[in-house]
């Protein structure tokens, strides 16, 4: 189920996808294990960027200012994943933005099946379950979180690690929220959607 996948992942000016933009997107495509086309960038955008986002990712109001366009940013992420498998850390996020994002530029969505390595990671580790502390449970190095690219690679290595352990089979297209905030206000057709909590170690 491997032999096809596109890992990716966003950083964005905000939480809201119908009204936030992605700023910095990154993306690895990858063929019976070996990575075959690589794309990463930043994207232009026309209105201030919050400081809080600056703090959180590093990435100023500057280093936009010259980014990629947006149009073809997704262009470009579109065909490179082609109709491969898409992993994300917190999928529900990043599948919401790049829905919102291709519905608004070109006028459609996505049909590729997904696996949100987030939703394994609950049911297999008590909390917390971020990038970073899951990297660091299986050894991954991650330097810089909250950069796109970096954080692509180690979800990536997270996703050999989670399935070398279990085969992740089951968990395709299946996407976990917490119950206590609700479901995600969208989700692919093909997504199995269930609630779950976080373990708390003893």
């Amino acid at each position: 189920m491997l032999n096809d996948v596109t890992v990716f992942d966003f950083e964005t000016s905000g939480l809201k996808p119908d009204r936030d933009r992605v700023i910095e997107m990154a993306a690895v495509r990858i063929k019976n294990g070996q990575i075959v086309a690589e794309f990463s960038t930043l994207i232009r955008i026309d209105f201030p960027l919050e400081p809080k986002i600056t703090e959180l990712t590093g990435i100023t109001p500057a280093m936009l200012t010259e980014a990629t366009d947006e149009v073809l940013a997704f262009k470009i992420l579109r065909n490179l994943m082609g109709d491969s498998l898409l992993v994300a850390h917190n999928a529900a996020f990043d599948l919401q933005f790049l829905h919102h994002s291709m519905q608004r530029l070109a006028g459609k969505t996505f049909t590729n099946p997904f696996i949100d390595t987030l939703t394994i990671c609950r049911d297999r580790h008590p909390y917390p379950h971020k990038l970073e502390n899951m990297a660091s449970s299986y050894g991954i190095e991650l330097d810089g979180a909250h950069r796109a690219l970096n954080d692509v690679k180690a979800t990536w290595e997270l996703l050999v690690a989670l399935h070398l352990e279990k085969p992740v089979d089951e968990w395709l297209n299946r996407l976990g929220y917490l119950s206590k905030y609700g479901p995600p206000a969208w989700a692919p057709n093909h997504a199995n959607l269930f609630g779950t909590s976080n373990r708390y170690a003893n």
